[in-house]
């Protein structure tokens, strides 16, 4: 297709290595988000979250003049929305939150024209993108006109800017012919196969892919529990077990964060809660697993309080949803963190990946090492791998929750 105008609205973890990705691939590129800071920061030709790769393809892009920020929707040929999509939090079944969805939606809605292409990239429940259209027909917009479709990304953390152009992408529209014209538009920039379906069906197969991942890490977790009760060593089990043709068990955490499989089960259990019993246990068994690590790291500060005369300092030792990123989203070393905080325990946090956090005192690894009487490993960092680091720990109290040793 003919290099068209993008509008990327949303410029996270995912618009923006997309926005410089379609940037770099020679399309004008209009970046768009709610934040001053990370519009200011993104024009300066810099970036504002950890990802490899993805500087140098923002500077790039920005100095090219491909790629350039606003705080506001710019008139384009096609846009991209990839805004984040929390829940509501509650008792029982958290419930999908799609207003900043409805909201770019709503700004976008003033500058579509015929033949222009929207595209909903954000993890959603199923029947956003429908509502998505609807919200746009409120506003006047002529949806027959236009091609809207739903692509969700898959992409890991650490490997962005590669799988973004070497995954395979679904692409569901509101059409047999939306579906048609927006996966010419991926086939532009997306080496991997782009499988095509319809909008629902795509919602749901993002759905079904966290929550795949999601039930397996369950099996892990609950295998780690089950294993502290008896005596074993749940890392080696697992080695074990693996050797066997066909198991293949992933391996236990403090719990699943990011903003996709802590959170995508849900949407699929909202939506039809007496049908996804597997699902909906596996989300409660993960949950647990996070509730449990704070009891035993409370349990060993005791113990250590008791044997030292007075209270232990605690290093919590990651704080990042998984290994070497800065993305906090639903991360249970986070929140491990700040409810052993919030519970009177002395507790410094070490993460290599951010400078500062509102509501935890940070300390260099180094410093944490010499000063504190309990470390807890919460995310297997690869700086927490470092021979030196396991030697200078050696006698000393560790917890170790994500196979630090394994």
């Amino acid at each position: 297709m003919n290099k068209k105008r993008i509008c990327v609205v949303g410029l996270g973890y995912i618009g923006l290595p997309t926005a410089a990705l379609l940037a770099a691939k020679g399309y004008a590129v209009s970046g768009v988000d709610i934040n001053p800071h990370v519009v200011e920061t993104i024009n300066e030709g810099r970036i504002h979250i950890v990802e490899p790769d993805l500087d140098a393809y923002v500077r790039s892009a920005v100095a090219s003049g491909h790629l350039k920020a606003y705080a506001d929707p710019q008139p384009s040929d096609a846009y991209m929305i990839c805004v984040p999509t929390p829940f509501h939090e509650s008792d029982d079944i958290p419930q999908p939150n799609i207003d900043y969805i409805l909201s770019a939606t709503s700004k976008v809605a003033p500058l579509l024209k015929a033949g222009d292409i929207v595209i909903l990239e954000s993890t959603s429940p199923v029947g956003t993108t429908h509502a998505l259209a609807r919200a746009l027909k409120d506003a006047g917009v002529d949806i027959d006109s236009l091609s809207i479709a739903y692509c969700p990304e898959r992409v890991l953390p650490g490997k962005v800017m590669v799988e973004l152009v070497e995954n395979d992408r679904i692409v569901g529209g509101l059409t047999p012919e939306a579906t048609r014209v927006v996966s010419e538009f991926y086939r532009s920039f997306v080496d991997g196969d782009v499988l095509e379906t319809d909008a629902k069906t795509a919602e749901m197969c993002k759905l079904t892919e966290n929550s795949f991942r999601d039930v397996n890490i369950a099996f892990a977790n609950e295998l780690s529990l089950l294993c502290d009760r008896e005596g074993i060593n749940v890392w080696d089990l697992i080695k074990l077990a693996n050797h066997h043709p066909r198991v293949n068990i992933l391996q236990p955490g403090a719990g699943v964060g990011g903003h996709c499989i802590a959170v995508d089960p849900w949407f699929i259990v909202a939506r039809d809660p007496k049908q996804s019993v597997i699902i909906k246990a596996a989300r409660r068994v993960n949950d647990h697993k996070t509730e449990w690590v704070i009891s035993k790291i409370m349990d060993t500060a005791k113990e250590a309080e008791e044997r030292l005369g007075r209270p232990a300092k605690i290093a919590c030792l990651g704080l990042a949803f998984k290994p070497d990123i800065d993305d906090l989203r639903e991360s249970p070393a986070l929140e491990i963190s700040k409810k052993l905080l919030t519970a009177g325990l002395d507790v410094v946090a070490v993460e290599p990946n951010i400078e500062e956090h509102p509501r935890l005192p940070l300390a260099a690894l180094e410093q944490a090492a010499g000063t504190c009487d309990v470390f807890v490993f919460l995310v297997r960092h690869k700086s927490f791998l470092a021979p030196a680091l396991k030697e200078r720990l050696s006698g000393k109290v560790v917890l170790d929750f994500c196979g630090i040793a394994a």
